[in-house]
């Protein structure tokens, strides 16, 4: 949750545009988690978050001055975030794009039990954590890139439709439509396959060297279990609408603590010449 109000909020920014390295670097750090988050669950993995938020940080810093407090700062983050993320190609599942149907059928007819043991001794019940963890990620990555937005707006970050149709460009109306209907389909997925989730006869544990493989998760870096969880929510008045009494569904659906690597490049870019833009911008 941001810390500050909506006046405190702009009074940091404000200094910050002026040249105040500390007020920039305070409201760097408030949008941060809201940012990875958001990365994470647009692109499916960890490494790839992290390059996309430095991107997008990056530009909310060299745009900031062009803030103007006619929304929350949340939401005009989060409309550049969406822009970016709309559009970014270098994540590993724009060159291996995936489908409820591949992924459905890669469920059915993967011989996992063929596989030999991949573990490296560590045990199987927290690869079986993290492979749960990672693939309630990657499933996001089955809807097209619109829906899966759609979807984290309206189930990980629980936004009112009149915010989220902002971001995105449409009304409230078409919105909380399409919410319904995308979540449906996860839901739908979840309960046909998933046995972590659903009634599904497909189990993590099972399938923990088949996923070590296929590179799903590796031994020796355990992404989502070394992540703190952490409240990200928008600094907005929450007043999302019951859509489709779904919400129990996706419990899967956590926030976590942004890398130390994002700190330490804000630091660096405000110890750098590069921060004389911000106040040019």
């Amino acid at each position: 949750m941001n810390p500050f109000t909506s006046d405190e909020l702009l009074e940091l920014i404000q200094k910050a545009t002026a040249g105040d390295k500390q007020s920039l670097e305070t409201v760097m750090l408030s949008v941060q988690d809201l940012v990875f988050n958001l990365s994470l669950r647009m692109l499916g993995t960890f490494p790839d978050a992290e390059d996309a938020s430095q991107d997008i940080l990056l530009k909310v810093m060299t745009h900031l001055s062009s803030f103007k407090g006619e929304s929350s700062f949340s939401t005009w983050v989060f409309r550049i975030a969406v822009n970016h993320l709309k559009d970014y190609k270098k994540h590993m599942f724009a060159k291996f794009p995936l489908s409820f149907e591949y992924y459905g059928d890669d469920i059915r007819n993967a011989r996992a039990e063929d596989v030999p043991d991949l573990t490296q001794n560590v045990e199987r019940a927290i690869l079986a954590e993290e492979l749960k963890l990672s693939c309630t990620n990657v499933m996001l990555q089955c809807l097209d890139t619109e829906s899966r937005c759609i979807f984290i707006l309206g189930t990980m970050f629980k936004v009112d439709s009149r915010i989220a149709g902002d971001i995105l460009g449409i009304t409230p109306q078409a919105y909380r439509q399409r919410l319904s209907r995308v979540r449906k389909k996860m839901a739908d997925f979840l309960a046909e396959y998933c046995g972590e989730y659903g009634k599904g006869k497909c189990r993590c544990a099972d399938r923990v060297n088949y996923a070590i493989q296929s590179r799903r998760i590796e031994p020796t870096q355990l992404y989502f279990q070394s992540a703190t969880p952490v409240q990200v929510t928008m600094d907005v008045k929450e007043a999302m609408e019951e859509i489709d009494g779904l919400s129990q569904e996706f419990s899967f659906c956590k926030a976590y603590q942004s890398p130390e690597n994002l700190k330490r490049f804000i630091e660096e870019f405000l110890g750098g010449t590069s921060f004389s833009v911000i106040g040019n911008s």
